[in-house]
C-alpha cells in the first residue's frame, strides 16, 4: 500500500494566507485511482508553527498549527510560506536553524515567494539562482549577496531546493513537485481540479479538460496507480502491457507519450525514490528496502541508486541512524540563528544534495 508523502508547511505571524491554503489545497487534490472508484491520497500535509501558539496571516485570518519547530515529525518535503513576518531576523533565523537540523531526513525544501528568507540564512542556496517577488528582490540580494536573485522567473530549482515568486507561487510550486513525484498526469488533474491553466513556467503543464491527450492519459492512469502500489511486483513492459491490454511495442510508445519516459525508466525512478524514502526509516535494512521496492539483486540496487543519487544506499541508512556529522560552521549557524549564518555542509544525495531530479520522469 502506498504511503502518502509527508509535507511540512511552515507558517508564522504575518504570513501570506494564500501561501498556506493554496499550497495545502494543491497537495490535497493530488490523488491516484485505487482501481475501485476510490482515491489514494498522494500527500499528507502538516502545518508547522514556530511555537505552540496560533499565528495570524496578514489578512487577519488565524491559523492553528498541528506541530511546531520543537515537536514536528519528519517530512519528505518542507515548504516555507512567505509573508512580511519572515523578513524579521528572529523568524527567519529560527526557521533556518530548524532546516539545518532537518537536512538529514528531508528530501527537498521549497520556499513560497518571500519564504526564501527562511532558507537563505542556511547557506544552502549560496551561489545558486533564486527567485522572489520583485518588491523583495533588492532587499534579498542586499541581505544575502551570495544568492543570484532573479525575480523574473516564477519558479527556480537548484538541486532539491526550490524558490518561487508571486501570489500564486505556492500553487505553482506544489504543481511542480507533484509533477516530479507522480508525473504530468497527476499534476494536470490537480490543475484541472483547481481550475488552473498553467503550472509554474510550463504552459503545457496543466491541460484543459478537453485537451487532445486526455483520453490517452485516462487510459494509462490505472496502470500508473497500480505501479505505485505494487513496486515489488513484476513491472516489466510485458506485464504492464498485459494489464493495459495493449501489445508491448505499442504500450511502450504510448506510455512514453503520456508520461514522458519509457516504462522501464519510469518504474526504476519510482522504485529508487521510494527506496530513498524508506532508508530514512531507521529500523530498515538495505536488503529489506531493496526487496520492498522490487530490486531482486542487491548489487543492481546499489548501482542504480548510486547512478541516480550520487551516493551509496548504505550511507543514507547510516545518516538516518546517526545523522550527518555537524561541521563547525553548522554548529555556529544553529547557535547564532541569525541572517548571517554560514553556509551549511553540503547534503548528500541521501536527502537534498544530489543534483539528480527527484522526479519519476526525466
Amino acid at each position: 500500500m502506498m504511503t502518502p508523502k509527508r509535507i511540512g508547511l511552515v507558517g508564522f505571524d504575518r504570513v501570506t494566507g494564500l501561501h498556506l491554503v493554496g499550497t495545502a489545497e494543491a497537495f490535497a487534490a493530488a490523488a491516484l485511482d485505487d482501481g475501485y472508484g476510490g482515491r489514494i491520497p498522494c500527500y499528507s500535509v502538516t502545518t508547522v508553527g514556530l511555537d505552540g501558539n496560533r499565528f495570524q496571516a496578514e489578512s487577519g485570518v488565524a491559523f492553528t498549527a498541528s506541530a511546531d519547530l520543537q515537536n514536528a515529525p519528519e517530512f519528505d518535503t518542507i515548504i516555507i510560506a512567505g509573508g512580511s513576518g519572515i523578513q524579521a531576523p528572529g523568524v527567519s533565523g529560527a526557521i533556518a536553524a530548524w532546516l539545518l537540523r532537518r537536512m538529514a531526513t528531508t528530501a527537498r525544501i521549497g520556499a513560497v515567494c518571500t519564504g526564501v528568507y527562511g532558507l537563505a540564512p542556511t547557506g544552502l542556496l549560496d551561489g545558486h539562482e533564486v527567485t522572489v517577488h520583485w518588491r523583495a528582490a533588492s532587499d534579498l540580494a542586499r541581505r544575502y549577496p551570495r544568492l543570484r536573485v532573479n525575480h523574473k522567473k516564477p519558479l527556480v530549482q537548484a538541486g532539491a531546493y526550490y524558490t518561487s515568486s508571486g501570489l500564486s507561487a505556492g500553487i505553482n510550486l506544489s504543481l511542480a513537485m507533484i509533477r516530479e513525484d507522480y508525473g504530468p498526469h497527476v499534476a494536470q488533474a490537480v490543475g484541472r481540479d483547481l481550475a488552473l491553466y498553467r503550472a509554474a513556467d510550463d504552459p503545457q503543464d496543466v491541460a484543459t479538460p478537453d485537451a487532445p491527450d486526455t483520453y490517452a492519459m485516462d487510459r494509462f492512469a490505472d496502470v500508473a496507480s497500480w505501479i505505485v502500489r505494487n513496486l515489488d511486483s513484476d513491472l516489466s513492459v510485458e506485464a504492464l502491457a498485459r494489464r493495459a491490454c495493449i501489445c508491448p511495442s505499442h504500450f511502450s510508445k504510448a506510455f512514453k507519450s503520456v508520461f514522458g519516459a519509457p516504462p522501464s525508466e519510469f518504474v526504476e525512478n519510482l522504485r529508487l525514490n521510494e527506496a530513498r524514502r524508506r532508508l530514512s526509516q531507521r529500523q530498515k535494512t538495505l536488503r529489506s528496502v531493496a526487496a520492498s521496492v522490487g530490486f531482486k539483486n542487491g548489487a543492481a540496487f546499489q548501482r542504480a541508486f548510486e547512478r541516480r543519487f550520487g551516493t551509496v544506499p548504505g550511507r543514507c541508512l547510516d545518516e538516518a541512524r546517526t545523522g550527518p556529522a555537524r561541521t563547525h560552521r553548522n554548529r555556529q549557524a544553529e547557535d547564532a540563528a541569525t541572517p548571517t549564518m554560514g553556509a551549511a555542509a553540503a547534503a548528500s544525495g541521501c536527502t537534498s544534495g544530489s543534483t539528480a531530479s527527484a522526479a519519476p520522469l526525466t
